[in-house]
């Protein structure tokens, strides 16, 4: 299934492809305040429709994840980085940032991120 994302204002709009059933609630010190479900994806899954250019990207910690946001509107669509087991290249999307994903239907699964 292909699902459309973007940031509130459209700036950066996406599509992703996958069957999206089980989230990540993550507790580190980013999504917490952030409030994104995650999940994830092989990157060859996103499609950005948008110019790479209008990303900004936020890193910290061990700079391992380029948590990319929109400059105009603050909403932080997805993330990237590789799997830190197998080196492949991963996207983390905030399914909060697709529309037409009905959350309530969704397994949240809790995330220890504050432990790392």
């Amino acid at each position: 299934m292909t699902h459309e994302g973007s940031c509130h204002c459209g700036r950066i709009a996406f599509e992703v492809e996958g069957d999206i059933a089980e989230v990540i609630d993550c507790n580190c010190s980013l999504c917490r305040r952030r409030g994104g479900l995650l999940w994830f994806a092989p990157r060859e899954a996103l499609v950005l429709k948008t110019p790479k250019g209008d990303l900004s990207t936020y890193t910290f910690n061990k700079h391992h994840i380029r948590h990319h946001f929109c400059a105009v509107c603050g909403i932080a669509p997805y993330g990237e980085a590789a799997h830190p087991k197998t080196g492949a290249r991963v996207v983390a999307v905030n399914v909060r940032c697709l529309p037409g994903v009905e959350l309530a239907g969704l397994k949240v699964t809790p995330f220890d991120g504050a432990s790392l």
